[in-house]
C-alpha cells in the first residue's frame, strides 16, 4: 500500500487525464435526474426551491473531475461547506440532498487524478468542510469514527486505482524499450549483412573493372540489387515504426529464406544445408533463426580472412532447432576476446527466446557460430 501512496506524489502522465466522453454526461445526467426527482419527492426539505436548483448547478462539475479536479473538489465541498454554514445560521433541519453524495466522487477523482500539491490542498478543504459539517450536525463519536472511514474508503480505493495505472503505464514503456530494443537488432543485422555485400562486391568490381568489363557490370548489377533490398528493408522499419496497426508489420524472413543466402559466384562461396522438420516453427524461432545465420555469415564476410567458403547448417533435433555457421578463414590469437555488438545482439537474441549461442575458433580452423533454440517458442 506505502507504493500506492507514494506514486501519489509524482505529477500524473497526461494520458491519465482523458477528455470528457459520452459515460462523463451519461453520469451528470443520471446525478441531475436523482436530484430533481429527490428535490421534488423528499418530504419535510427545508429550502427546497434554493436546495433543488444548487444541486442541479453542482452536478456538471463531475464533468471536470479528470481535467481539473482540484477546481471540481474544491467546488463540491464548498456547496457542501455552504449549505452547512447555511444551516448553522438559520437553525435549519439537513439542507442537504442525498444525491449530492455525488462530492464524493470528486474526492476520489482528486486522489486518482490530482497531482501531489493539489492532493494535499484538496484534502485539507475536505477535511475543513467534513469537521464543519460534523459540528453542524452534532455528530457523536461512532458518526465521526464511521464518516472518516467512510471517507477514507474512497481516498483508499484512488490510490489503488491510481497505483494500478502507474503499473500499467511502466509495463508499456518496457513493452516499447524492448520493441526499440528489438528493431535495433533487425536494423544491425539487415543493414550489416547487406552492407557488407555490396562492400564485397564493390572491391570484387575494383579489380576486374579493368580486365573484365563484363563482369565488371554484373558486380554493379549485384550491388544494385543488394542496395535496392537495404532500402525496402529499412522502409519496412520505418513504416512499422511510423504506423499504429497491425498490417504495417511484414512477414518476417524465416529459415525458408535462407537458401535465398547461398552463392557460389562470389570469395567465400555460401553454402546452405537445412535438415529435420524446419515447417510450422513459431514465428519469433523461424525468424531468430534467420537473423542469427545473417549476422553470422555477415561477420565471416567482413571479418574472416582469406575464407573462401562458410557453411551455414540448420537441423531440428528433438525439441530444439541447431545453427551452425562455419567458414574456413584463417583466425589469430585473441580473436573473439571482445566480443562486439552483432556478437552481443546474437546471444541476446538467443537468450530471449530460451537458446544460447557460443561463437569462437574451430576445432579444424576457421570461426563458428553455433545457436540452439527451443523449436517451440520461447521458455
Amino acid at each position: 500500500m506505502t507504493a500506492a501512496w507514494r506514486s501519489i506524489w509524482r505529477e500524473p502522465r497526461p494520458g491519465h487525464r482523458s477528455p470528457v466522453g459520452r459515460l462523463d454526461w451519461l453520469l451528470v445526467g443520471v446525478f441531475e435526474a436523482a436530484a430533481l426527482v429527490e428535490g421534488i419527492a423528499r418530504p419535510g426539505l427545508s429550502w427546497r426551491p434554493f436546495v433543488t436548483a444548487l444541486a442541479l448547478a453542482l452536478m456538471p462539475v463531475l464533468l471536470w473531475r479528470r481535467s481539473r479536479p482540484l477546481l471540481a473538489c474544491v467546488v463540491g465541498f464548498g456547496v457542501a461547506g455552504m449549505l452547512s454554514v447555511l444551516q448553522l445560521s438559520t437553525r435549519s433541519a439537513d439542507l442537504g440532498l442525498y444525491s449530492m453524495m455525488a462530492v464524493l466522487i470528486l474526492l476520489y477523482s482528486l486522489v486518482r487524478w490530482g497531482s501531489g500539491r493539489e492532493v494535499v490542498i484538496g484534502m485539507l478543504f475536505v477535511m475543513a468542510v467534513v469537521l464543519l459539517g460534523m459540528y453542524v450536525a452534532s455528530a457523536g463519536l461512532a458518526d465521526v469514527v464511521g464518516g472518516s472511514l467512510f471517507l477514507l474508503l474512497f481516498v483508499a480505493l484512488a490510490a489503488v486505482f491510481r497505483y494500478r495505472a502507474d503499473l500499467w503505464q511502466r509495463h508499456q514503456l518496457e513493452v516499447r524499450n524492448q520493441e526499440r530494443l528489438s528493431l535495433a537488432r533487425e536494423l544491425h543485422d539487415t543493414v550489416a549483412h547487406h552492407v557488407s555485400a555490396i562492400a564485397v562486391q564493390a572491391q570484387a568490381g575494383g579489380v576486374v573493372v579493368g580486365t573484365e568489363p563484363k563482369r565488371a557490370a554484373e558486380i554493379l548489377a549485384a550491388i544494385e540489387a543488394e542496395a535496392s533490398r537495404t532500402l525496402a528493408e529499412m522502409r519496412g522499419m520505418v513504416r512499422v515504426l511510423r504506423e499504429d496497426g497491425w498490417d504495417a508489420y511484414a512477414p518476417q524472413p524465416g529459415v525458408a529464406s535462407l537458401s535465398a543466402l547461398a552463392r557460389t559466384d562470389a570469395s567465400p562461396a555460401v553454402e546452405v544445408s537445412l535438415a529435420g522438420s524446419l515447417t510450422h516453427l513459431p514465428r519469433a524461432v523461424d525468424a531468430a533463426i534467420y537473423r542469427l545465420a545473417q549476422e553470422a555469415l555477415t561477420n565471416a564476410i567482413r571479418h574472416a580472412r582469406n575464407a573462401s567458403r562458410v557453411c551455414i547448417d540448420v537441423r531440428r533435433v528433438g525439441d530444439v532447432v541447431r545453427l551452425r555457421v562455419a567458414d574456413d578463414g584463417l583466425t589469430h590469437p585473441g580473436q573473439g576476446a571482445e566480443p562486439g555488438f552483432g556478437l552481443t545482439g546474437m546471444a541476446e537474441r538467443a537468450q530471449l527466446l530460451g537458446g544460447f549461442l557460443s561463437a569462437g575458433p574451430g576445432s579444424e580452423g576457421g570461426w563458428v557460430v553455433e545457436a540452439v533454440l527451443p523449436a517451440g517458442g520461447p521458455t
